[in-house]
């Protein structure tokens, strides 16, 4: 994790100014808390305006009021990224204040249950906030990007999505869900590099959040959610074109 951050911040700094996102708009979905929140209260020290979208408005204006006490710039929207209306109110909001220029999707939802217990309700809800999500969220970005010629998004999956990782048991849908998650910023980067979208998809292995302890507290996270928000900076910041459909697996921070 720090080896790459230090290559990133090295080819950052030869390839384009220190900060892209500065002055820009973006969108961060699941950012009531842990790499949502962590996420959007490092784009706004850059000096972008934040879009902050949960369904906890609550907790959403907690963020708010964080990223404005440091001096940055927010706008909360209670979003349910798994309805289609939800999401299109989300970006009507953010349009209102200027066209997106860079979306990140954590929003997602971890329940577990061995393969055998899975319901339809919970593998349903699942694939519905983190691939169904992330799909709706993306779609109507790169829509608002394709116009303005140019567009990064970073979607964060999971180890549990990437091939040849170990698996544990309860975490079918999870799993499943995440593999999409990766599938489709490899779609969304084939199609949008003749219009100037770039899209990457960021693996952590386990984080220190909310959901993690909830779903296994004896787990011991070798990932803080700061720590995944560096690394999307520096991609969001860097020269994200040439990395474009690539999906950066994280072990640990060590």
């Amino acid at each position: 994790m720090r080896e790459s951050l230090v290559w990133l911040e090295g080819w950052r700094s030869v390839a384009e100014p220190r900060h892209w996102l500065t002055g820009k708009l973006a969108v961060i979905t699941g950012a009531s808390r842990g790499i949502g929140a962590a996420t959007a209260e490092a784009i706004a020290a850059t000096g972008a305006h934040v879009v902050l979208a949960a369904r906890d408005h609550a907790a959403l204006d907690a963020v708010a009021r964080r990223v404005r006490n440091a001096g940055g710039a927010a706008t909360t929207a209670a979003t349910d990224v798994s309805r289609t209306t939800d999401v299109e109110r989300l970006f009507a909001a953010a349009e209102a204040i200027g066209p997106p220029a860079a979306l990140v999707c954590a929003a997602g939802v971890l329940k577990p249950a061995l393969f055998a217990e899975t319901t339809s309700e919970l593998w349903q809800q699942t694939l519905e906030v983190n691939l169904t999500g992330t799909f709706l969220c993306c779609r109507a970005a790169f829509t608002v990007m394709r116009t303005a010629g140019e567009g990064r998004i970073v979607n964060i999956a999971s180890l549990s999505g990437v091939y040849a990782t170990e698996k544990f048991p309860g975490l079918t849908a999870y799993n499943v869900s995440k593999y999409g998650v990766i599938g489709l910023t490899e779609a969304i980067a084939a199609e949008g590099k003749t219009d100037g979208i770039s899209a990457i998809c960021v693996s952590p292995g386990a984080v220190d959040t909310q959901m993690l302890r909830h779903a296994n507290p004896d787990l011991r996270p070798g990932l803080t959610p700061a720590d995944v928000a560096r690394l999307i900076v520096a991609l969001l910041d860097g020269p994200l074109a040439a990395a474009s459909g690539a999906n950066i697996p994280l072990f640990s921070n060590a």
